[in-house]
This record gives structure tokens, C-alpha cells and sequence, in this order.
């Protein structure tokens, strides 16, 4: 039998560096409210060593109800579905135990996958930050069936709404509210550059980023691709802080040839960094070189450039500030050689006001009317279709 309560419970279930860096401005504003209580599942890199163990950034954030579990070993390559599976259980578990009014969930991850189903199954609410997105890799394929699953549904943009509609999502439970981390990054919370520096011991001040990731449909392809990636790292004449991949299937390629380029004067490499921190590194960043959405999302708000390597981001936005290319030796360093100047800054995925604009959806009461029994929302009425038929 559920408990009384004065306040509603949300569980934010976070799996990585990334999300948790997006959702930390919703649970912010969830903690400050008097109507709310946030919960917090940290799990899958969170809880890696090989990773800097960071639910201790999510600790030391001050938060109050933090639950960790473990959904893998330590192993570089961990299997997707296994993860998905552990997820499931663990979750379910802590679901069915702590009775939260709403799960909610981020992006494409398997983690996300895992709480939406626990939700739908647990009939407990789901909400889905950041839906209606694309790309080019299985990332879009978990992210579709992330929305199917989930009930509520807080997006980035107008583009992102209409392609819940085309799934058949219900238009009354479609949030716009930009993207959260927009919040964090035009804010004033941004440590100091040379305090970014001393902290991770990095050696220069004038550099460009790398995030590299597996793309886990090509992994017959990876090795020759991470083979041309290392090999433009150590042709460009650019100081270049390295940052880990993710820890897809995949992962351990690339960070076995990365070993290979430990002590080079002109690279430092990096397990994992605080968010506000990387936001911060990025910010006075030359560019971003390699294949993470950050260069997407986040760098087109600063105007920083992106060399975006390989298939991962495909049918992604589109800026001046970002320029394509084949994971190939030449074609990245002929892009680092030409890139862009002068970019005006891009505000297509959010101004700053997401996380006000989030808990204003969670305070209205019609939120909570929408039914957790979904129903699928034809975009042409049944005559229509019909006729569709026919014709």
C-alpha cells in the first residue's frame, strides 16, 4: 500500500557524465520547490573507477536522495544488452520499493531505455528529456523507443515536437523547453579557465578539444577509423585535451590507441570531467574535433567549431560553425586547417530557461492528468486515411 505524502516524487535516473550534467538544472529546481521531491538513480559510468567514479560529482552537489547501483563490471567492453538487463532489474527493484510519481529520463542512453520500461511496466509516469531527436547509429533507435515508452515528453524544439507527432505522441503531453545544460552554459556558475587548467593539470592554455566515441553499427570498421583519427591528432600542429570515450561496445579500440599517444607533449588526456568544467573548456576551446554531440548541442552556443569525424552525429543540426567529415586523415586535418571564424552564436536548442520552463509543466495539474494509458494519435483522422488507401 503506497504512503501518504504532501509532495509528488521524481526519480531522475542518470547513467553518465553527459546526462547528469543536462538533468542537474531539473533537479535544482525540483529540490528548491516545496511541492516536489527529487530522487536520484546513478548508475552505468557513474559508478566506474575507470571513469573517476563520478556519483561523487553528484554527491558533492549536495543533493539528498542519491541511489547507486551498479549495472556492469569494470570491463572496458560491456554488452548492451546485459546493461539494459542489469538496469532493468536493479531499477525495478528500487522502483517497486521507493514508489516514485514519475521516472524521468534523458536522451538515447540504454539506461534511459531501461527506466522507461521499468515506468511503463510499473505504471509509474515517464517523462523523456529530449526527445524527437536524430542521428546516424542504434542511439536513435533506443531514443524512438525511449518516446514510445515514456508518457510525457520535455523536448528541445519545435523540430523535436513534430517528430513525436509523426510517432503518434499526443500533442497535449509534448513540452518545448530548450535543453537544460543551455541553462548551465549561459549562466554565471562556469569556473574560471585557468582554474579548469590547474585542476586537470593541463599544460596549455591555447588547445582544442577531441571526444571520440565508437559508432557501435560500424564496429568492423572502428580500428581502421580510430587509426586515422590518432594519426590527424598527431599530425595537427593544435594542443589537444583528450577526453575518454563513452563506454559502448567498442570503446576498448579506441582507448587502446590511446596508450599508444600517453606522454606526448602536445596531448592531454582525460577519464572524465565535471560538466561545468568541460562547458568551461569548451567555451575557450579553438575547436571540438571528433564525433560527440557536444559538438552539435553545445559548441554551436559558443561559436566554438566543430570537425564532426564519421556517421555518429548524421542528420543532426546543421551550423556554419560545424564542419562534416569521413573519418579519414586528410579530410581532418584539411577541416582543422579551414575552420570557421567569426560564428554568431546558435540558441536553436534552448535560451536559457529550461529548467523554469520544466518545473512550470510539473506545477500545472493538467500534467497530471495525462493518463500513463497511452493512446496512439493518427495525424489524419480514420476517413482520411481511408482515402489515402484507396487512392
Amino acid at each position: 500500500m503506497e504512503r501518504p505524502r504532501t509532495t509528488k516524487s521524481i526519480l531522475f535516473l542518470t547513467g553518465t557524465r553527459a546526462d547528469f550534467g543536462k538533468l542537474k538544472p531539473l533537479i535544482e529546481q525540483v529540490e528548491r520547490s516545496d511541492e516536489f521531491e527529487a530522487r536520484i538513480f546513478a548508475t552505468g559510468m557513474h559508478m566506474l573507477s575507470r571513469y573517476g567514479k563520478t556519483i561523487q560529482e553528484i554527491q558533492k552537489a549536495g543533493f539528498k536522495h542519491i541511489y547507486g547501483y551498479i549495472n556492469q563490471d569494470g570491463a572496458v567492453n560491456s554488452q548492451m544488452d546485459l546493461v539494459l538487463a542489469n538496469t532493468v532489474q536493479g531499477l525495478g527493484h528500487y522502483v517497486r520499493e521507493s514508489l516514485p510519481d514519475m521516472i524521468l529520463v534523458h536522451g538515447d542512453r540504454i539506461e534511459a531505455l531501461a527506466g522507461a520500461i521499468v515506468g511503463a511496466l510499473a505504471n509509474v509516469r515517464v517523462a523523456h528529456v529530449e526527445g524527437g531527436e536524430v542521428s546516424g547509429t542504434v542511439d536513435e533507435l533506443i531514443r524512438h523507443a525511449v518516446t514510445k515508452m515514456s508518457h510525457l515528453h520535455f523536448v528541445a524544439n519545435e523540430d523535436a515536437k513534430r517528430r513525436l507527432v509523426q510517432m503518434g505522441e499526443s500533442e497535449d503531453a509534448i513540452f518545448v523547453i530548450g535543453s537544460a545544460d543551455i541553462d548551465v552554459m549561459l549562466s554565471e556558475k562556469l569556473p574560471e579557465l585557468p582554474e579548469v587548467v590547474s585542476h586537470y593539470e593541463i599544460p596549455f592554455s591555447d588547445y582544442a578539444l577531441c571526444i571520440f566515441h565508437p559508432v557501435t553499427t560500424e564496429l568492423a570498421d572502428l580500428r581502421r577509423q580510430t587509426q586515422e583519427v590518432v594519426a590527424a591528432l598527431e599530425a595537427t600542429h593544435l594542443n589537444l585535451v583528450v577526453i575518454y570515450p563513452n563506454n559502448d561496445t567498442g570503446s576498448d579500440v579506441i582507448l587502446q590507441a590511446y596508450a599508444a599517444l600517453e606522454g606526448h607533449p602536445r596531448l592531454k588526456f582525460i577519464p572524465s570531467m565535471r560538466f561545468e568544467y568541460f562547458l568551461s573548456l569548451l567555451k575557450h576551446a579553438k575547436a571540438i574535433i571528433g564525433n560527440s554531440s557536444a559538438g552539435i548541442r553545445e559548441a554551436p552556443v559558443y561559436g566554438v567549431p566543430t570537425v564532426n569525424i564519421g556517421s555518429r552525429q548524421m542528420n543532426r543540426f546543421e551550423y556554419p560553425s560545424i564542419i562534416n567529415v569521413a573519418p579519414d586523415k586528410e579530410a581532418i586535418l584539411k577541416a582543422i586547417e579551414k575552420l570557421p571564424t567569426d560564428v554568431r552564436p546558435s540558441l536553436h536548442f534552448g535560451k536559457g530557461d529550461s529548467a523554469v520552463r520544466f518545473l512550470a509543466h510539473l506545477r500545472d495539474p493538467a500534467t497530471w492528468r495525462i493518463s500513463p494509458q497511452k493512446q496512439f494519435k493518427d495525424i489524419l483522422r480514420t476517413s482520411e486515411l481511408d482515402e489515402t488507401v484507396l487512392t
